[in-house]
């Protein structure tokens, strides 16, 4: 984990306030940290092997089969969702499905993190064993704003040798009482 992208998970944590979804979990890292936080943390992925992984290094920490798509978690029951790299492989026609979910599962206030691939475009690009898509920050912001979401933070970070990448902090608005 970057010494950036660990103080930008641990400042999202801050705002969390409930039980929180690693969504698309792989190896299970970041909801092993989340727990080792004190949250209420469990991590989803459609990978059996990842899954694997993360119950052998993560003992005791809850990782289920599931998609992104279709979170199986009632509407408005969780704090925050963490959704880092997860949507990268999701071609630009459906990455709204995952967002308008993270949406759904989220409470009024609720915050979510998105970890990308970032770029001057849309553009896909050949990644481990599927095509991955970079994507500017503006345009991310505006699928994030159609569900809902207020945008507080974009970070983004390069590197020599490195894809440049980008997480962007956001939440739900917070319910007002007339």
């Amino acid at each position: 984990m970057h010494a950036s992208d660990r103080q930008l998970v641990d400042n999202w944590t801050e705002m969390v306030d409930g039980p929180v979804l690693d969504a698309g979990c792989g190896p299970g890292h970041w909801t092993g940290y989340l727990v080792g936080r004190g949250l209420d943390a469990r991590g989803i992925d459609l990978v059996p092997e990842f899954l694997a992984h993360a119950r052998a290094t993560h003992p005791g920490v809850r990782f289920d089969t599931g998609s992104i798509d279709r979170i199986e978690q009632p509407d408005g029951s969780l704090g925050g969702v963490l959704s880092w790299f997860s949507t990268i492989h999701h071609d630009p026609s459906r990455i709204p499905a995952p967002i308008a979910e993270f949406a759904r599962v989220l409470r009024p206030g609720g915050a979510l993190v998105l970890g990308f691939f970032e770029g001057p475009s849309i553009e896909r690009f050949d990644h481990a064993v599927t095509t991955a898509y970079r994507w500017p920050a503006p345009e991310l912001h505006l699928l994030l704003e159609a569900s809902g979401f207020e945008i507080l933070e974009t970070h983004l970070r390069s590197g020599r040798g490195h894809r440049p990448l980008g997480a962007i902090l956001c939440r739900l608005p917070s319910e007002q009482v007339d």
